[in-house]
């Protein structure tokens, strides 16, 4: 291992192209620009820089999660009727069914959780955002960090008259862009109640909270200080806002980031045993000061003597209702704010589950220039990679043709070696990373009309793409995945006859 770190340090210094990372699972990774790159620095590390031979799994290819809208056609372009309505209703009771017992879900998808010592209740909806969006906010995610730097400087009472004007002329631009795309009665007001974004508080998945007695904006900087209980709201606001942001880093699919989620906190309340507890803690301190008082004016008739007795009694006598209110309130659940998190990250991913949930694929923009002799073949070979090609158009005065298509990365490895052998080397594709898709097709979908089953079969055993990127994934993190080695077993025939 030391010697692969040390060869690994001499390719990121050797090649400008190489990034190095180090995961969380603790895999050494090399992000390169491309597949011949990337073989290209395999080889450089085993022959000169590391000098060891080294095991290479399969390249990582990144995926995201997100949510649409219910579809309006099945899998079979037919228009969803009653029948397929009723078929999908009892899809999603079995979907919902999964959720545990304590968490209450309402026919809109609102969830309803209590933290497990039912001192805080959470109420979550997630919504799709539009796609522009998410456009909007991923190319603004440099402007997203320096507004969260802004606002932690602010909450470290730091002095920040020294903003850009420019800076704060893009923030209200940012915004007003929001307000122009997030329009109609759902999104009423919905840019003015942003709480975070996220994950790493600068992605494209926005947290909206909807609760009027604690009122906290990106746009507005932190919550006032001035009372105690403001304060408490807040340090709790920072509980739920890091619950949102693990939910947001790895979805309920294949711990794979969100992109273009919208989850809005309609409500939190905070039991009156819990309101009481701090109640109490705060009377108990002033009843103990308040005999401490009367003891040391008994004891010692001296007015400087008073005083310091009622200095040195009052501190022990804090200490020891503030310890025995906080033992009431961390019970064996661990503290609040750690419940809160985990709460809200739970109440997230079940807001995520009961809806239609998709998995994004990375794609590249193709550009292919091919002869017309060959052009047959370079579509074949891209309809089979699960690509389509978006315009055909020819060079004047040549024969050559400009072929653009889109292809997703997880099917691009070994794509230009197979244009180059099918056309025998007259067609040469260029790769360009382009944006995030949603793969239409469900992951968990199954037949539910006659049309089809007709059309897909009772096992529907056709490959489902998404599910088969989910199950990659999940495979390659260790995560379980749903799969039977014997499905739909026949009995084999002999085709040989007995002679």
């Amino acid at each position: 291992m030391p010697q692969l770190v040390k060869g690994m340090k001499l390719l990121n210094q050797a090649d400008p192209c190489v990034q190095i990372l180090i995961q969380e699972t603790g895999e050494h990774v090399l992000v390169t620009a491309g597949e011949v790159h990337l073989q290209r620095c395999l080889d450089d590390l085993k022959e000169r820089f590391a000098k060891i031979q080294i095991s290479v799994s399969e390249p990582i290819i990144p995926f995201r999660e997100t949510i649409t809208k219910p579809p309006k056609v099945d899998m079979v372009n037919e228009e969803i009727g009653k029948q397929q309505k009723v078929a999908v209703i009892h899809q999603m009771k079995d979907e919902q069914s999964r959720i545990p017992e304590g968490v209450q879900v309402d026919s809109e998808g609102l969830i309803t959780m209590t933290t497990p010592n039912k001192l805080a209740t959470l109420s979550v909806r997630a919504m799709p955002l539009p796609e522009e969006v998410t456009q909007i906010l991923e190319e603004n995610s440099d402007l997203i960090r320096s507004m969260e730097q802004l606002t932690s400087s602010l909450n470290e009472g730091k002095n920040t008259q020294m903003i850009h004007q420019k800076t704060q002329e893009k923030i209200w631009e940012f915004k007003r862009k929001l307000e122009r795309h997030l329009t109609g009665r759902k999104w009423r007001n919905i840019v003015d109640q942003i709480w975070s974004f996220g994950p790493r508080k600068c992605g494209p998945n926005i947290l909206v909270n909807k609760d009027e007695d604690f009122q906290n904006s990106v746009w507005t900087g932190p919550a006032g200080t001035a009372s105690k209980e403001a304060s408490r709201y807040r340090d709790m606001g920072n509980s739920i806002v890091n619950g949102f942001q693990l939910a947001a880093l790895s979805g309920p699919m294949c711990e794979e980031p969100l992109m273009g989620v919208c989850f809005v906190l309609e409500k939190w309340e905070l039991s009156e045993f819990e309101e009481q507890g701090t109640g109490d803690k705060q009377n108990e301190e002033q009843s103990d000061v308040v005999k401490e008082e009367r003891r040391g004016g008994e004891s010692c008739p001296s007015r400087d003597g008073n005083q310091e007795l009622q200095d040195g009694g009052s501190q022990p006598s804090e200490k020891g209702p503030s310890r025995r209110g906080e033992s009431s309130l961390a019970d064996c659940y661990g503290p609040l704010s750690g419940q809160l998190i985990a709460t809200m990250k739970e109440a997230c991913r079940y807001a995520l589950q009961v809806k239609p949930q998709r998995l994004m694929a990375a794609m590249y923009t193709c550009d292919i220039m091919a002869t017309g002799d060959v052009l047959g073949r370079v579509y074949a070979v891209v309809s089979k990679r699960e690509g389509r090609v978006l315009q055909e158009e020819m060079k004047e005065g040549t024969d050559v043709f400009i072929i653009k298509a889109v292809l997703p990365v997880a099917e691009s490895f070994g794509f230009a070696d197979e244009i180059r052998k099918r056309t025998s080397g007259l067609a040469s594709p260029q790769l360009v990373f382009s944006h995030w898709e949603i793969i239409p097709s469900d992951p968990f979908w199954v037949p539910t009309t006659e049309e089809e089953y007709l059309h897909f079969g009772e096992k529907a055993d056709s490959e489902n793409q998404a599910r088969k990127y989910m199950n990659a994934v999940r495979k390659r993190k260790g995560l379980y995945v749903e799969e039977k080695i014997v499905e739909h077993a026949e009995k084999q025939r002999t085709l040989s006859k007995n002679k």
